[in-house]
């Protein structure tokens, strides 16, 4: 295994859930979150070692790849791979190879997303496109999505595999709706939301999906987890779009208005624009020559106030959030249960 000097340190799942808490919630979430860590912490870190053992040196797409997989992450979509193993017969190597695989998949999207995105950091350090050049971010988004494929295909969980190829057409099929959406700031839920489904929800549908699959769960077990899964990626997206405005930059590790920048519509800028219709004229025109002014991202942000779409945004991403915490009542109590109604509460509250 080679290690670059940059490689991220494992990082406890106290660690990892409570950077999504504000002060405030992770006070009255400790002892959850202690539990959630006794209960995913080995978990976790058999994932981190199967990414750690991948190659860092070789093409460009490898170095590229390994750049991105090196400054960390959440681990959340693992997460949901364990957690719902654990609702069965636990977390196993099928369950392992899965649950790295649905990590390497996030990190290929993060890749592709930066090159069309002209995103220049990412988790506090330059994006692999800078580093490499977006060609190379492209292959090694690439390269990720076959190692993916590959270790699902050594799973050899059931019909985990097609699974993820269908969930793979679904973010394309979001991804590419979004790019055509780009700059005409639609103020169109339907469309938002077939959006976000494609783009974020159906990944952590598949996780929870193929963590159920893997830990033997019946059909109607692993729908009601993927239903789980869907609900909480959805609402992960919201609070996503939320922090594009209310965020702090230290903790997200890129700069405030990045979606704005890039004329995507998040849930709090719909609102403002279906409230304020006369300001969509102004920052698509804006969108057309560069970008806007920081004097319109200080109406929008007016807006955004006025319309009180911070807090109406956090309320409907609630509305998943109990939908979620729904579908785990097809399970008994228990502390893989109770685990996963932890992560639904903390993505809530979550400040990166």
């Amino acid at each position: 295994m080679i290690q670059t000097q940059n490689a991220a340190a494992p990082r406890s799942m106290i660690d990892r859930l409570g950077s999504l808490l504000d002060e405030r919630d992770l006070e009255s979430f400790g002892e959850r979150l202690r539990r959630l860590d006794r209960l995913s912490s080995a978990d976790l870190a058999a994932v981190d070692s199967a990414i750690a053992a991948l190659p860092r040196q070789g093409t460009l797409a490898v170095r590229s790849a390994a750049h991105l997989l090196d400054l960390g992450g959440k681990r959340l979509r693992p997460l949901c791979v364990a957690l719902a193993a654990r609702l069965g017969r636990g977390f196993d190597e099928h369950a392992r190879l899965v649950a790295t695989a649905v990590e390497l998949v996030h990190s290929a999207t993060l890749l592709h997303d930066d090159v069309v995105d002209n995103g220049d950091v990412r988790r506090g350090a330059p994006t692999a496109r800078v580093v490499f050049g977006n060609a190379a971010s492209i292959y090694g988004g690439d390269w990720l999505l076959m190692e993916a494929l590959a270790l699902v295909s050594k799973a050899a969980i059931g019909d985990s595999l097609q699974r993820l190829f269908d969930t793979i057409q679904e973010m394309i099929t979001g991804e590419a709706l979004q790019l055509e959406l780009r700059g005409k700031l639609v103020p169109d839920r339907d469309s938002y939301l077939a959006v976000v489904d494609g783009k974020t929800a159906a990944l952590f549908a598949w996780a929870t999906y193929a963590g159920a699959r893997a830990g033997g769960l019946r059909d109607a077990e692993a729908a009601a987890l993927e239903r789980y899964g869907r609900k909480l990626g959805i609402a992960f997206q919201v609070v996503d779009d939320v922090l594009d405005f209310a965020g702090r930059p230290e903790r997200l590790g890129k700069a405030l208005y990045a979606d704005l920048r890039e004329g995507k519509t998040t849930y709090p800028l719909l609102i403002a624009l279906e409230r304020f219709p006369a300001l969509r004229p102004e920052l698509e025109a804006a969108l057309g020559v560069g970008g806007p002014t920081d004097a319109l991202i200080h109406d929008v942000q007016g807006a955004i106030s006025d319309s009180n779409a911070i807090a109406e945004s956090r309320r409907f991403a609630e509305g998943y959030i109990k939908e979620a915490l729904r579908a785990l009542e097809a399970f008994s109590p228990s502390p893989a249960r109770e685990a996963l109604e932890t992560v639904a509460a903390a993505a809530l509250s979550r400040e990166s």
